[in-house]
């Protein structure tokens, strides 16, 4: 299929433009730059430097292009900022979802994956996550994405769109083969964040809460590999189906505390990495891990990194190699 990827130049948006690329899809990325990366982009795909704020110029893409289906990425992801910053998540994450839906419908491009997330859940009662839960963001982020997918299901009924929406979990790890990797600025996940202790670009990694209900007192968290992340994505688009949206959690349903992910990062690294524990941050649920087996029976996919050690491993040799990310 010829594929059109809104922020494929991102972390998870790169390595699955890999997996499209290695599956034997065209694919076209449209990015803006302004958090992805260009060398992140896979050689074979083409490259359109765009921002989904400007429609015309994504109408026209859109209509030219005559692509079978879209993966959307394009978002801002800071929780926190989403706090103090709501209208610009709005903006910039459902404003601009329209304005890509819209593009589609004209240029009638019927099928699209969309990088939704577990924040759409809130605060669960009861564990693992299954997507019949309620749906009760705590934040801004989290609501936006849960507006996008009202977006996608009204529009499914309305002219046919065929949708998925994978509710993903915490992205880790980097490509087994080491070309691409993890690089936000400000880097907010705790495995890259536990790593830059090992590379002394930090003193140390803060434990925000020890006294959850959980065995050691800290927070536990589903962390998935991004290549399985990459995996799901490219059966999602292959096998949407007309009319409706779908919604999938996609995780190893396994779950780590950070002391653990600390643990196996010193054990992976060979460095002590001081720890400093600090008091909770507000909105940290104790516990978040998905129940996956939805998306096994639907697309028969289902995590291949279920040891969370395999996942540190992949990051730690891509953050290694380019201590300095894609400035390297």
């Amino acid at each position: 299929m010829r594929i059109f990827v809104a922020g494929g130049a991102g972390y998870v948006g790169s390595h699955t433009v890999k997996a499209l690329v290695a599956a034997g899809h065209e694919v076209t990325v449209f990015d803006s730059l302004v958090a992805g990366h260009r060398d992140a982009v896979d050689p074979a795909a083409a490259f359109i430097r765009g921002d989904l704020a400007d429609g015309r110029a994504l109408a026209d893409v859109l209509k030219q292009g005559r692509f079978d289906g879209v993966i959307h990425f394009a978002a801002f992801l800071n929780v926190g900022e989403s706090v103090e910053k709501p209208l610009m998540y709005y903006r910039n994450n459902v404003t601009n979802t329209l304005n890509l839906l819209e593009a589609m419908e004209a240029a009638d491009v019927r099928r699209i994956v969309f990088s939704s997330t577990c924040a759409v859940y809130g605060e669960p009662d009861r564990l693992p996550i299954t997507e019949d839960l309620p749906k009760a963001p705590i934040n801004p982020y989290g609501a936006t994405k849960l507006a996008v997918e009202g977006m996608l299901r009204d529009s499914a009924g309305a002219w046919g769109l065929a949708a998925v929406a994978l509710r993903y979990f915490n992205a880790a790890g980097a490509a087994a083969d080491g070309s691409i990797g993890e690089d936000h600025s400000p880097e907010l996940h705790l495995i890259p964040l536990v790593l830059q202790v090992a590379l002394g670009q930090r003193e140390n990694i803060k434990i925000f809460g020890t006294d959850y209900p959980t065995p050691d007192g800290t927070c536990i968290r589903d962390y998935i590999h991004v290549d399985d992340l990459a995996s799901a994505h490219v059966r999602a688009i292959e096998g949407a189906k007309p009319g409706e949206l779908e919604a999938f959690n996609v995780g190893t349903g396994r779950g780590n505390s950070v002391r653990e992910i600390i643990e196996a990062c010193r054990s992976v690294t060979g460095h002590a990495i001081p720890a400093i524990e600090q008091a909770r941050r507000p909105g940290d649920p104790p516990s978040l891990y998905a129940d996956a087996s939805k998306i096994k029976a639907r697309f028969g996919w289902s995590a291949r990194y279920v040891d969370v050690r395999e996942t540190i491993e992949s990051a730690w040799r891509w953050h290694s190699a380019h201590p300095a990310g894609y400035a390297n």
